[in-house]
């Protein structure tokens, strides 16, 4: 749309122009409509305000300069040197200008606008009537390149429903990336008024690496449910945590059974994970791969036994595992929490376990969410038949964006009216 929106603003800009008689100078209303075109409408008004601080600063300079030449101008060495002089002079001035007014974005445009009418029109027959097309036809780029970039093709945006995706397989391919595309739409849309968030496996950090440059205005459900996060406040909204009498329980059956667990916790909003000395390779890969990032914060110490675990995580070997889950299952430990055992896609030969408070859910962090921010409508999208509302083919990375679009901003009114009955 950016394409398209930056051709209308060309073509309105010429057909302006005609209408004026074709007596302005549209090259320049040209330049000043695409870049007001961004991808995001706040930067559109940013632009917009950086362009018109730019061609006023340059543009008065450029008429004081024309002011001065006829005392400067002669034919001699002497006329040449009081010409460059002042040049010199002018473009410190103007710089300097756009610095006391806390403007330095603006300096490149206020010393283009300036050379523009000094070095090209200053010998026109009527230069004064050039500094004003120049400004005019700017303010008129302006003007169409903002109502342009601000068109909307949907009448009704559907406000009210939460749209909810997983990340893995959708959003985030397998070096850690998100595209282009789902980046401008989403954050475009949620700009709008979309209201979005993600539900995860993977703790803030691992979510925060690949996803910081989403506008995020809801929190995020992160691991699987078991924490609500606020991505733009940083902190902890909601937490399903494991009871210290279960937790320390839990500690000296891995104890007992010589396993290494890697213990969660969640501290002045701040996710602490201890873990201990271990013998075994893959385990020692996993932590100096995962402890360099500044989101993380890895303690290798005993568990101090009185702090809120939110959730245990072993990584071993198969037959490890399967005899430990097995031990769980034995002391019902399965009833009283809610435990995950899946092989490792990173390490051949190794799976997971992973335990979690009873009710660490991503359906009860969505009631969360409904109760507590006064939401409609959730839709969730995800990868699993029969566990989503809406199933994407994995690995089909824009899928979702482009169905969330769709459902977000229908080209037509019914068709808003029809997809909001059906919600």
């Amino acid at each position: 749309m950016r394409i398209i929106k930056s051709a209308i603003a060309v073509s309105l800009c010429i057909l302006v122009n005609l209408l004026r008689g074709a007596d302005g100078m549209v090259f320049y209303s040209m330049l000043a409509a695409l870049w007001c075109v961004q991808m995001y409408r706040n930067n559109t008004l940013a632009n917009a305000y950086q362009r018109i601080i730019g061609t006023i600063v340059g543009a008065a300079y450029g008429l004081a300069y024309i002011l001065i030449y006829p005392m400067i101008s002669a034919s001699s060495w002497l006329g040449t040197v009081l010409e460059i002089l002042c040049i010199f002079v002018s473009i410190v001035l103007v710089l300097y200008t756009t610095v006391l007014m806390h403007k330095n974005q603006t300096s490149y445009f206020s010393c283009v606008v300036f050379l523009s009418i000094i070095i090209n029109h200053l010998g026109d027959v009527n230069p004064y009537l050039f500094v004003w097309n120049r400004f005019l036809d700017t303010m008129l780029g302006i003007l169409i390149g903002v109502c342009v970039n601000n068109i909307r093709v949907c009448i009704r945006p559907d406000r009210k429903t939460l749209y909810v995706s997983g990340i893995d397989g959708i959003l985030v391919d397998k070096e850690n990336k998100i595209s282009a595309f789902s980046k401008v739409e989403l954050n475009r849309m949620i700009d709008d008024g979309l209201k979005f968030t993600v539900s995860t496996m993977r703790t803030p950090a691992s979510l925060i690496e690949p996803l910081s440059d989403i506008h995020f205005k809801y929190p995020v459900i992160v691991m699987d449910g078991a924490a609500l996060y606020d991505v733009k406040r940083s902190e902890y909204v909601k937490e399903y945590v494991i009871s210290e009498t279960t937790s320390n329980e839990l500690v000296a059956l891995m104890k007992e059974n010589e396993m290494n667990p890697f213990i969660n916790v969640i501290i002045d909003d701040t996710l602490l994970i201890y873990y201990g000395d271990s013998t075994d390779e893959v385990n020692r890969r996993l932590v100096e791969s995962l402890r360099t990032s500044p989101y993380r914060n890895y303690i290798k110490r005993e568990f101090p036994g009185d702090e809120n675990v939110v959730y245990f995580m072993l990584l071993d070997s198969h037959e490890r595992i399967e005899a430990f889950y097995t031990k769980l299952t034995e002391r019902g430990y399965d009833k009283r929490l809610k435990i995950l055992k899946y092989e490792s896609y990173d390490y051949a030969g190794y799976s997971y376990i992973k335990i979690y408070n009873k009710n660490a859910s991503k359906e009860n962090m969505l009631i969360y969410l409904k109760e507590n921010y006064g939401l409609e409508n959730i839709v969730t999208f995800g990868t699993v038949s029969g566990k989503y509302d809406v199933v994407i083919e994995e690995d089909n990375f824009n899928k979702m964006v482009r169905l969330v679009r769709k459902r977000y901003e229908p080209f037509l009114p019914h068709f808003g009216r029809q997809k909001r009955a059906e919600n």
